[in-house]
């Protein structure tokens, strides 16, 4: 490369810099600042400003009753945690254990431990129902919250819970809860005549263990003509485990009298809901054909030897 080329070539790169300075400038130009990305918006910040304090505050317009919210509780909740709360299987208790907190086994509940009910309406807005997060209207999830604050005798029949209302629950366990400035250990620092970091040993001798060769132990992997995709992603969390009287999938004795009923109507009550499973299992998303698939998968593990 000749002389002129080089120096055009660095006269380039001059400009080139020159022109990025004020927007680097602009980036960094303030503290705390590092030039990476941009500045989030109102509107980003809002999308992420979602928590639900004690004061009420973050807390959307709406509201919801006690009689409605039995109704969505049963529809929604009820499989789970029992229609009083009192919980399924190893689904968590929501009501009960007044004053339990103080004996050795606590039974810890929102009435009797959980310190603000906007805990209470974040969660459920946040997580519930179990199959289907945040697929609930703010009503509904007043009303839900209304009524679980009911089964723990914290509001009577005739509550209606909005925004206004909110502050008006008191919770048993509110002053239960205080900060721990505690250190995190009980030793001291030493600060002088302290040992000598060489002379502290280990005194306990390690355990010598002689491994011997693992044998190889042949694996029969069990395979399926059906696909379980379907099955594993909507259906496998309840009947996998028998929720809520689920059939439990490769339970012969528990099929035995579905079976006989033909797979057409056990496939309209997976399509349709039957008892207290909702339609599709709370899987709106699924197709028919997917709710067929993922039924004639469960039906295939009944019959495998």
């Amino acid at each position: 490369m000749s002389r002129l080329a080089n120096r055009i070539f660095v006269v380039s790169l001059l400009v080139a810099f020159m022109s990025a300075l004020p927007a680097w400038a602009d980036s960094h130009g303030k503290a705390g600042q590092y030039g990476i990305g941009k500045a989030a918006t109102a509107e980003e910040i809002a999308g992420w400003d979602i928590d639900i304090r004690p004061d009420g505050k973050g807390l959307p317009p709406g509201s919801g009753s006690v009689e409605d919210g039995e109704m969505m509780y049963e529809e929604k909740c009820a499989s789970c945690h029992g229609s009083f709360g009192e919980g399924v299987g190893r689904y968590p208790v929501l009501s009960g254990g007044e004053g339990s907190l103080t004996e050795p086994r606590p039974e810890k509940t929102v009435g009797s431990y959980w310190p603000y009910a906007s805990t209470l309406w974040d969660y459920i807005h946040r997580a519930m129902p179990f199959t289907q997060p945040q697929s609930m209207s703010d009503d509904e999830v007043y009303a839900i919250t209304a009524y679980v604050l009911y089964l723990n005798d914290l509001v009577e029949d005739d509550f209606v819970l909005t925004a206004e209302t909110f502050t008006s629950i008191e919770m048993p366990n509110q002053d239960g809860f205080f900060l721990d400035d505690r250190p995190d250990t009980e030793n001291t620092t030493c600060m002088e005549d302290c040992k000598d970091p060489a002379s502290v040993k280990i005194l306990s001798e390690p355990t010598m263990v002689t491994l011997a060769a693992q044998e190889d132990v042949a694996v029969t992997e069990e395979t399926s003509s059906v696909d379980d995709k379907v099955y594993r992603q909507a259906c496998q969390m309840c009947h996998a485990a028998g929720v809520a009287g689920a059939p439990m999938t490769g339970d012969k004795a528990a099929w035995a009298p579905r079976l006989e009923q033909g797979r057409e109507k056990l496939l309209t009550g997976a399509i349709e809901g039957i008892g207290i499973m909702p339609a599709k299992g709370g899987q709106k998303q699924l197709s028919d054909q997917e709710v067929a698939t993922a039924l004639d998968y469960m039906i295939e593990q009944v019959k495998q030897d």
